[in-house]
């Protein structure tokens, strides 16, 4: 792969010999000062030959994209895309940039992996049919801004808005009642209840002319309160017949492909509405919204972000729910259950509609047994990101110079801008740090996405610290169930005796809102006052400058060598098996915090033997095999590293026997929670007929005392009951006591 790399004006104090030992290079990595411009000839010699080109510059990257297509000889960006990698404000410029060559050569590495496999997609078709929802004269003018390019529909929501007299788009009135759907698929439901049919109207005003109480305005409608019954406008629009106060109230239902909502409450309340719909927050982000708005005609595709595999699905057994985190978590809304039909069709337990489906990833994150996936990338192709990034750090001495790295997740939109805006102020501030040289940003598409698997993969892998920078763009959920599943994995780590904080939230949450960031990757864009040294440093960046200077915490002394799995148990059984080895000590067992909104990936359960009557109905219920019976014997048995804390035998059991002990089983050597126990054993119940085991003896007590009182259940029939299937079906054809067919 031609690595270009470019240190804009020199201002970065980057060494190509170093870069490209850590690379393995032959030679020195070629260092250029302005490639975009006078070097340019580099980059389009670069770009003509066979492989892929990186180019460490995100700045100028439309710039190299168009310059690549103008070049004679090069393969089209479709053939060939040009990958790009931010070296500057992510590690160049900083205050310590003169010993990041370690961090940027991992940055560098990490961009030089094979592209993720192609995933699935999603489709959208908009035909560009628009609703426009409206309390006031705003809506009216952003539908008269759209009408030129979508067939536009207004559906006002209050009376007293004077419409136009021209007639260029419809406009209806009443109150909406449901709105659902995505782009190219909204459905639409109001009911109207005034007398003047807004679409029938036209606006002829003789209504607003003949009537005494002047109830009609040009708004047309009519304001009911002052209305006395004169009925003159209905004989004025006898003709048009758009007044009828006898009409019942009428429901209207239509499909559109996109809405623009400007109505007092959002029709979505969800963190993250579908695509196609918007609602802006102010006259600000009107007008973006209607671009938006107008370049959404067409056929359209996203990756289809998830992948969901139902037979490791905890959610429910038997119309028993057990985990609901996914459908918890998700602010989307893009996750139902359908629980009534589990185990009967191939599709029940939850139901993902991929067309709301946001990307978030937040339901792979907190899903205990990895029935979800992310898949945009996928778990091996992140982690083999991530083992490159650290171990190309590690290897290059990056530990040794400046401490274990602190692996920072942050997405490619307002997380990217935060970074930006940091190295920017580091660049122009000499009281900022900048991004470390041992802090290795990791860009994913959202922070939410990235779990527990992951995390420990990484301390594994070498990692001090798992970071995640998190901002406005995350939704509430988000930041609860990540803080949930954090406390988890820093409760392994600490009780494996590695010292400090390794998981943490980097909250930049004021940081998108701040006036200070730009839509590029500079980030900032201060006002300078004349006589000042350097431009002023927004109190925002300053936190986030003094959150990524934390002293390192105690990792591993050797880096694990496994790769992530796709499956993300067998992904945490590697990176927990790593951790033991390297532990300064290994407890027999580590207390995990209780159930939030999410639950622990590990845990026990505890059985009350004096109520439990081994009914065995827990181990029909248990969707990961991690309770058993015992063929031989009345017996529970239990597997300690199967169990993912669903709750889903505690829901199931009759006597409420069950309760659940979230912890991670360390003992002889994590082997012990491999083994089957026996959680609860009793004496089988011998038939009093043939003396077969066939039951045990608390079921046949507790059913005795539950039919005791029963008309049908005496003498004979209650001795029944203690006999096996077969001696009782004997004794029933047996006994000459029994009334038979024949005789009635």
């Amino acid at each position: 792969m031609a690595t270009l790399i470019c240190d804009c004006n020199r201002s970065m104090p980057l060494d190509g010999a170093e870069l490209g030992a850590a690379l393995g290079l032959a030679g020195p990595l070629p260092v250029h000062s302005t490639l975009c411009r006078r070097e340019a000839g580099h980059f389009q010699r670069a770009v003509k030959e066979t492989g892929d080109v990186l180019v460490a510059c995100t700045q100028e990257s439309r710039l190299f994209t168009e310059l690549a297509a103008e070049t004679e000889g090069a393969l089209s960006i479709a053939e060939r895309p040009i990958r790009f990698v931010n070296i500057r404000e992510n590690g160049g410029w900083s205050n310590d940039a003169s010993r990041a060559m370690p961090k940027l050569a991992g940055l560098i590495a990490a961009a030089q992996l094979p592209a993720p496999e192609p995933v699935q997609t999603v489709s959208y078709r908009s035909h560009g049919r628009a609703l426009v929802i409206g309390a006031d004269a705003r809506a009216l003018s952003a539908a008269t801004m759209l009408a030129d390019s979508l067939d536009v529909s207004v559906l006002m929501t209050r009376p007293g808005i004077v419409l136009p007299q021209e007639r260029a788009f419809a406009v209806h009135a009443g109150t909406l009642t449901r709105l659902a759907g995505w782009l190219g698929a909204f459905e639409a439901e109001w009911s109207h209840v005034n007398p003047i049919d807004p679409d029938l109207c036209t606006r002829c005003n003789a209504c607003i002319d003949v009537c005494p109480e002047q109830a009609i305005d040009f708004s047309y409608q009519i304001d009911l309160a002052r209305c006395t019954g004169h009925r003159s406008c209905v004989r004025a629009c006898e003709a048009a017949g758009a007044i009828d106060f006898e009409r019942t109230p009428s429901v209207t239902r239509e499909a559109f492909d996109l809405v623009l909502d400007l109505g007092i409450e959002p029709a979505f309340r969800q963190h993250q509405p579908p695509q196609g719909y918007h609602r802006p927050a102010g006259d600000a982000e009107l007008l973006p919204a209607l671009l938006e708005l107008k370049a959404s005609v067409g056929e359209f595709e996203k990756p289809k972000f998830f992948n969901y595999r139902q037979k490791l699905c905890a959610h429910s057994r038997n119309e028993q729910i057990g985990c609901t985190a996914c459908i918890d978590v998700c602010s989307a809304r893009a996750i139902g259950s359908d629980a009534s039909l589990k185990g009967r069709t191939s599709g029940a337990g939850i139901v993902v509609d991929p067309h709301l489906c946001v990307g978030c990833g937040a339901c792979t994150t907190v899903c205990p047994s990895g029935a979800l996936t992310y898949a945009a990338p996928r778990p091996h192709e992140l982690g083999a990101r991530i083992r490159t990034l650290l171990g190309t750090y590690r290897s290059a001495g990056g530990t040794a110079r400046s401490g274990a790295p602190a692996l920072l997740i942050h997405s490619q939109g307002a997380g990217a801008r935060c970074l930006g805006a940091l190295g920017r102020a580091a660049r122009t501030d000499r009281h900022v740090q900048g991004v470390g040289a041992r802090v290795l940003p990791l860009q994913v598409w959202h922070t939410a996405s990235i779990g527990i698997d992951l995390w420990l993969a990484a301390i594994a892998y070498g990692a001090g610290e798992v970071w995640v920078l998190m901002t406005d763009e995350e939704a509430p959920e988000y930041r609860a169930a990540v803080a949930e599943q954090m406390a988890v994995a820093e409760a392994i780590v600490q009780g494996l005796g590695y010292a400090g904080e390794h998981f943490r939230i980097v909250d930049a949450r004021d940081a998108v809102d701040d006036a200070t960031l730009s839509a590029g990757e500079g980030g900032p864009v201060r006002r300078i006052d004349v006589g000042r040294p350097a431009p002023r440093t927004p109190a925002w960046v300053a936190r986030l400058d003094q959150a990524l200077a934390a002293p390192p915490a105690t990792t591993v002394a050797r880096a694990a060598t496994f790769a992530v799995q796709a499956d993300k148990r067998a992904t945490l059984d590697l990176a927990i098996d790593h951790l033991m080895q390297a532990a300064p000590a290994v407890p027999q067992a580590i207390a995990l915090p209780p159930a939030g909104r999410t639950a622990s990936p590990f845990g026990s359960i505890v059985v009350d033997r004096a109520a439990c009557t081994l009914c065995l109905a827990c181990v029909g219920a248990c969707p990961e095999a991690a309770l058993a019976d015992n063929p031989d014997r009345p017996q529970l048995r239990f597997i300690e590293k199967n169990c993912v804390q669903c709750g889903l035998c505690a829901s199931t059991c009759p006597e409420d026997a069950i309760t659940l002990v979230p912890r991670l089983l360390l003992a002889d050597g994590g082997r012990a929670r491999q083994l089957p126990r026996v959680l609860n054993e009793v004496e089988p119940f011998h038939c009093i007929r043939c003396a077969k085991p066939f039951a045990t003896a608390k079921v046949i007590e507790v059913m005795l005392g539950k039919l005791a009182g029963h008309a049908m259940f005496q003498g004979r029939a209650a001795e029944r009951l203690q006999m096996c299937g077969d001696c009782r079906v004997i004794d029933l054809h047996s006994d000459p006591r029994e009334v038979r067919i024949t005789e009635l």
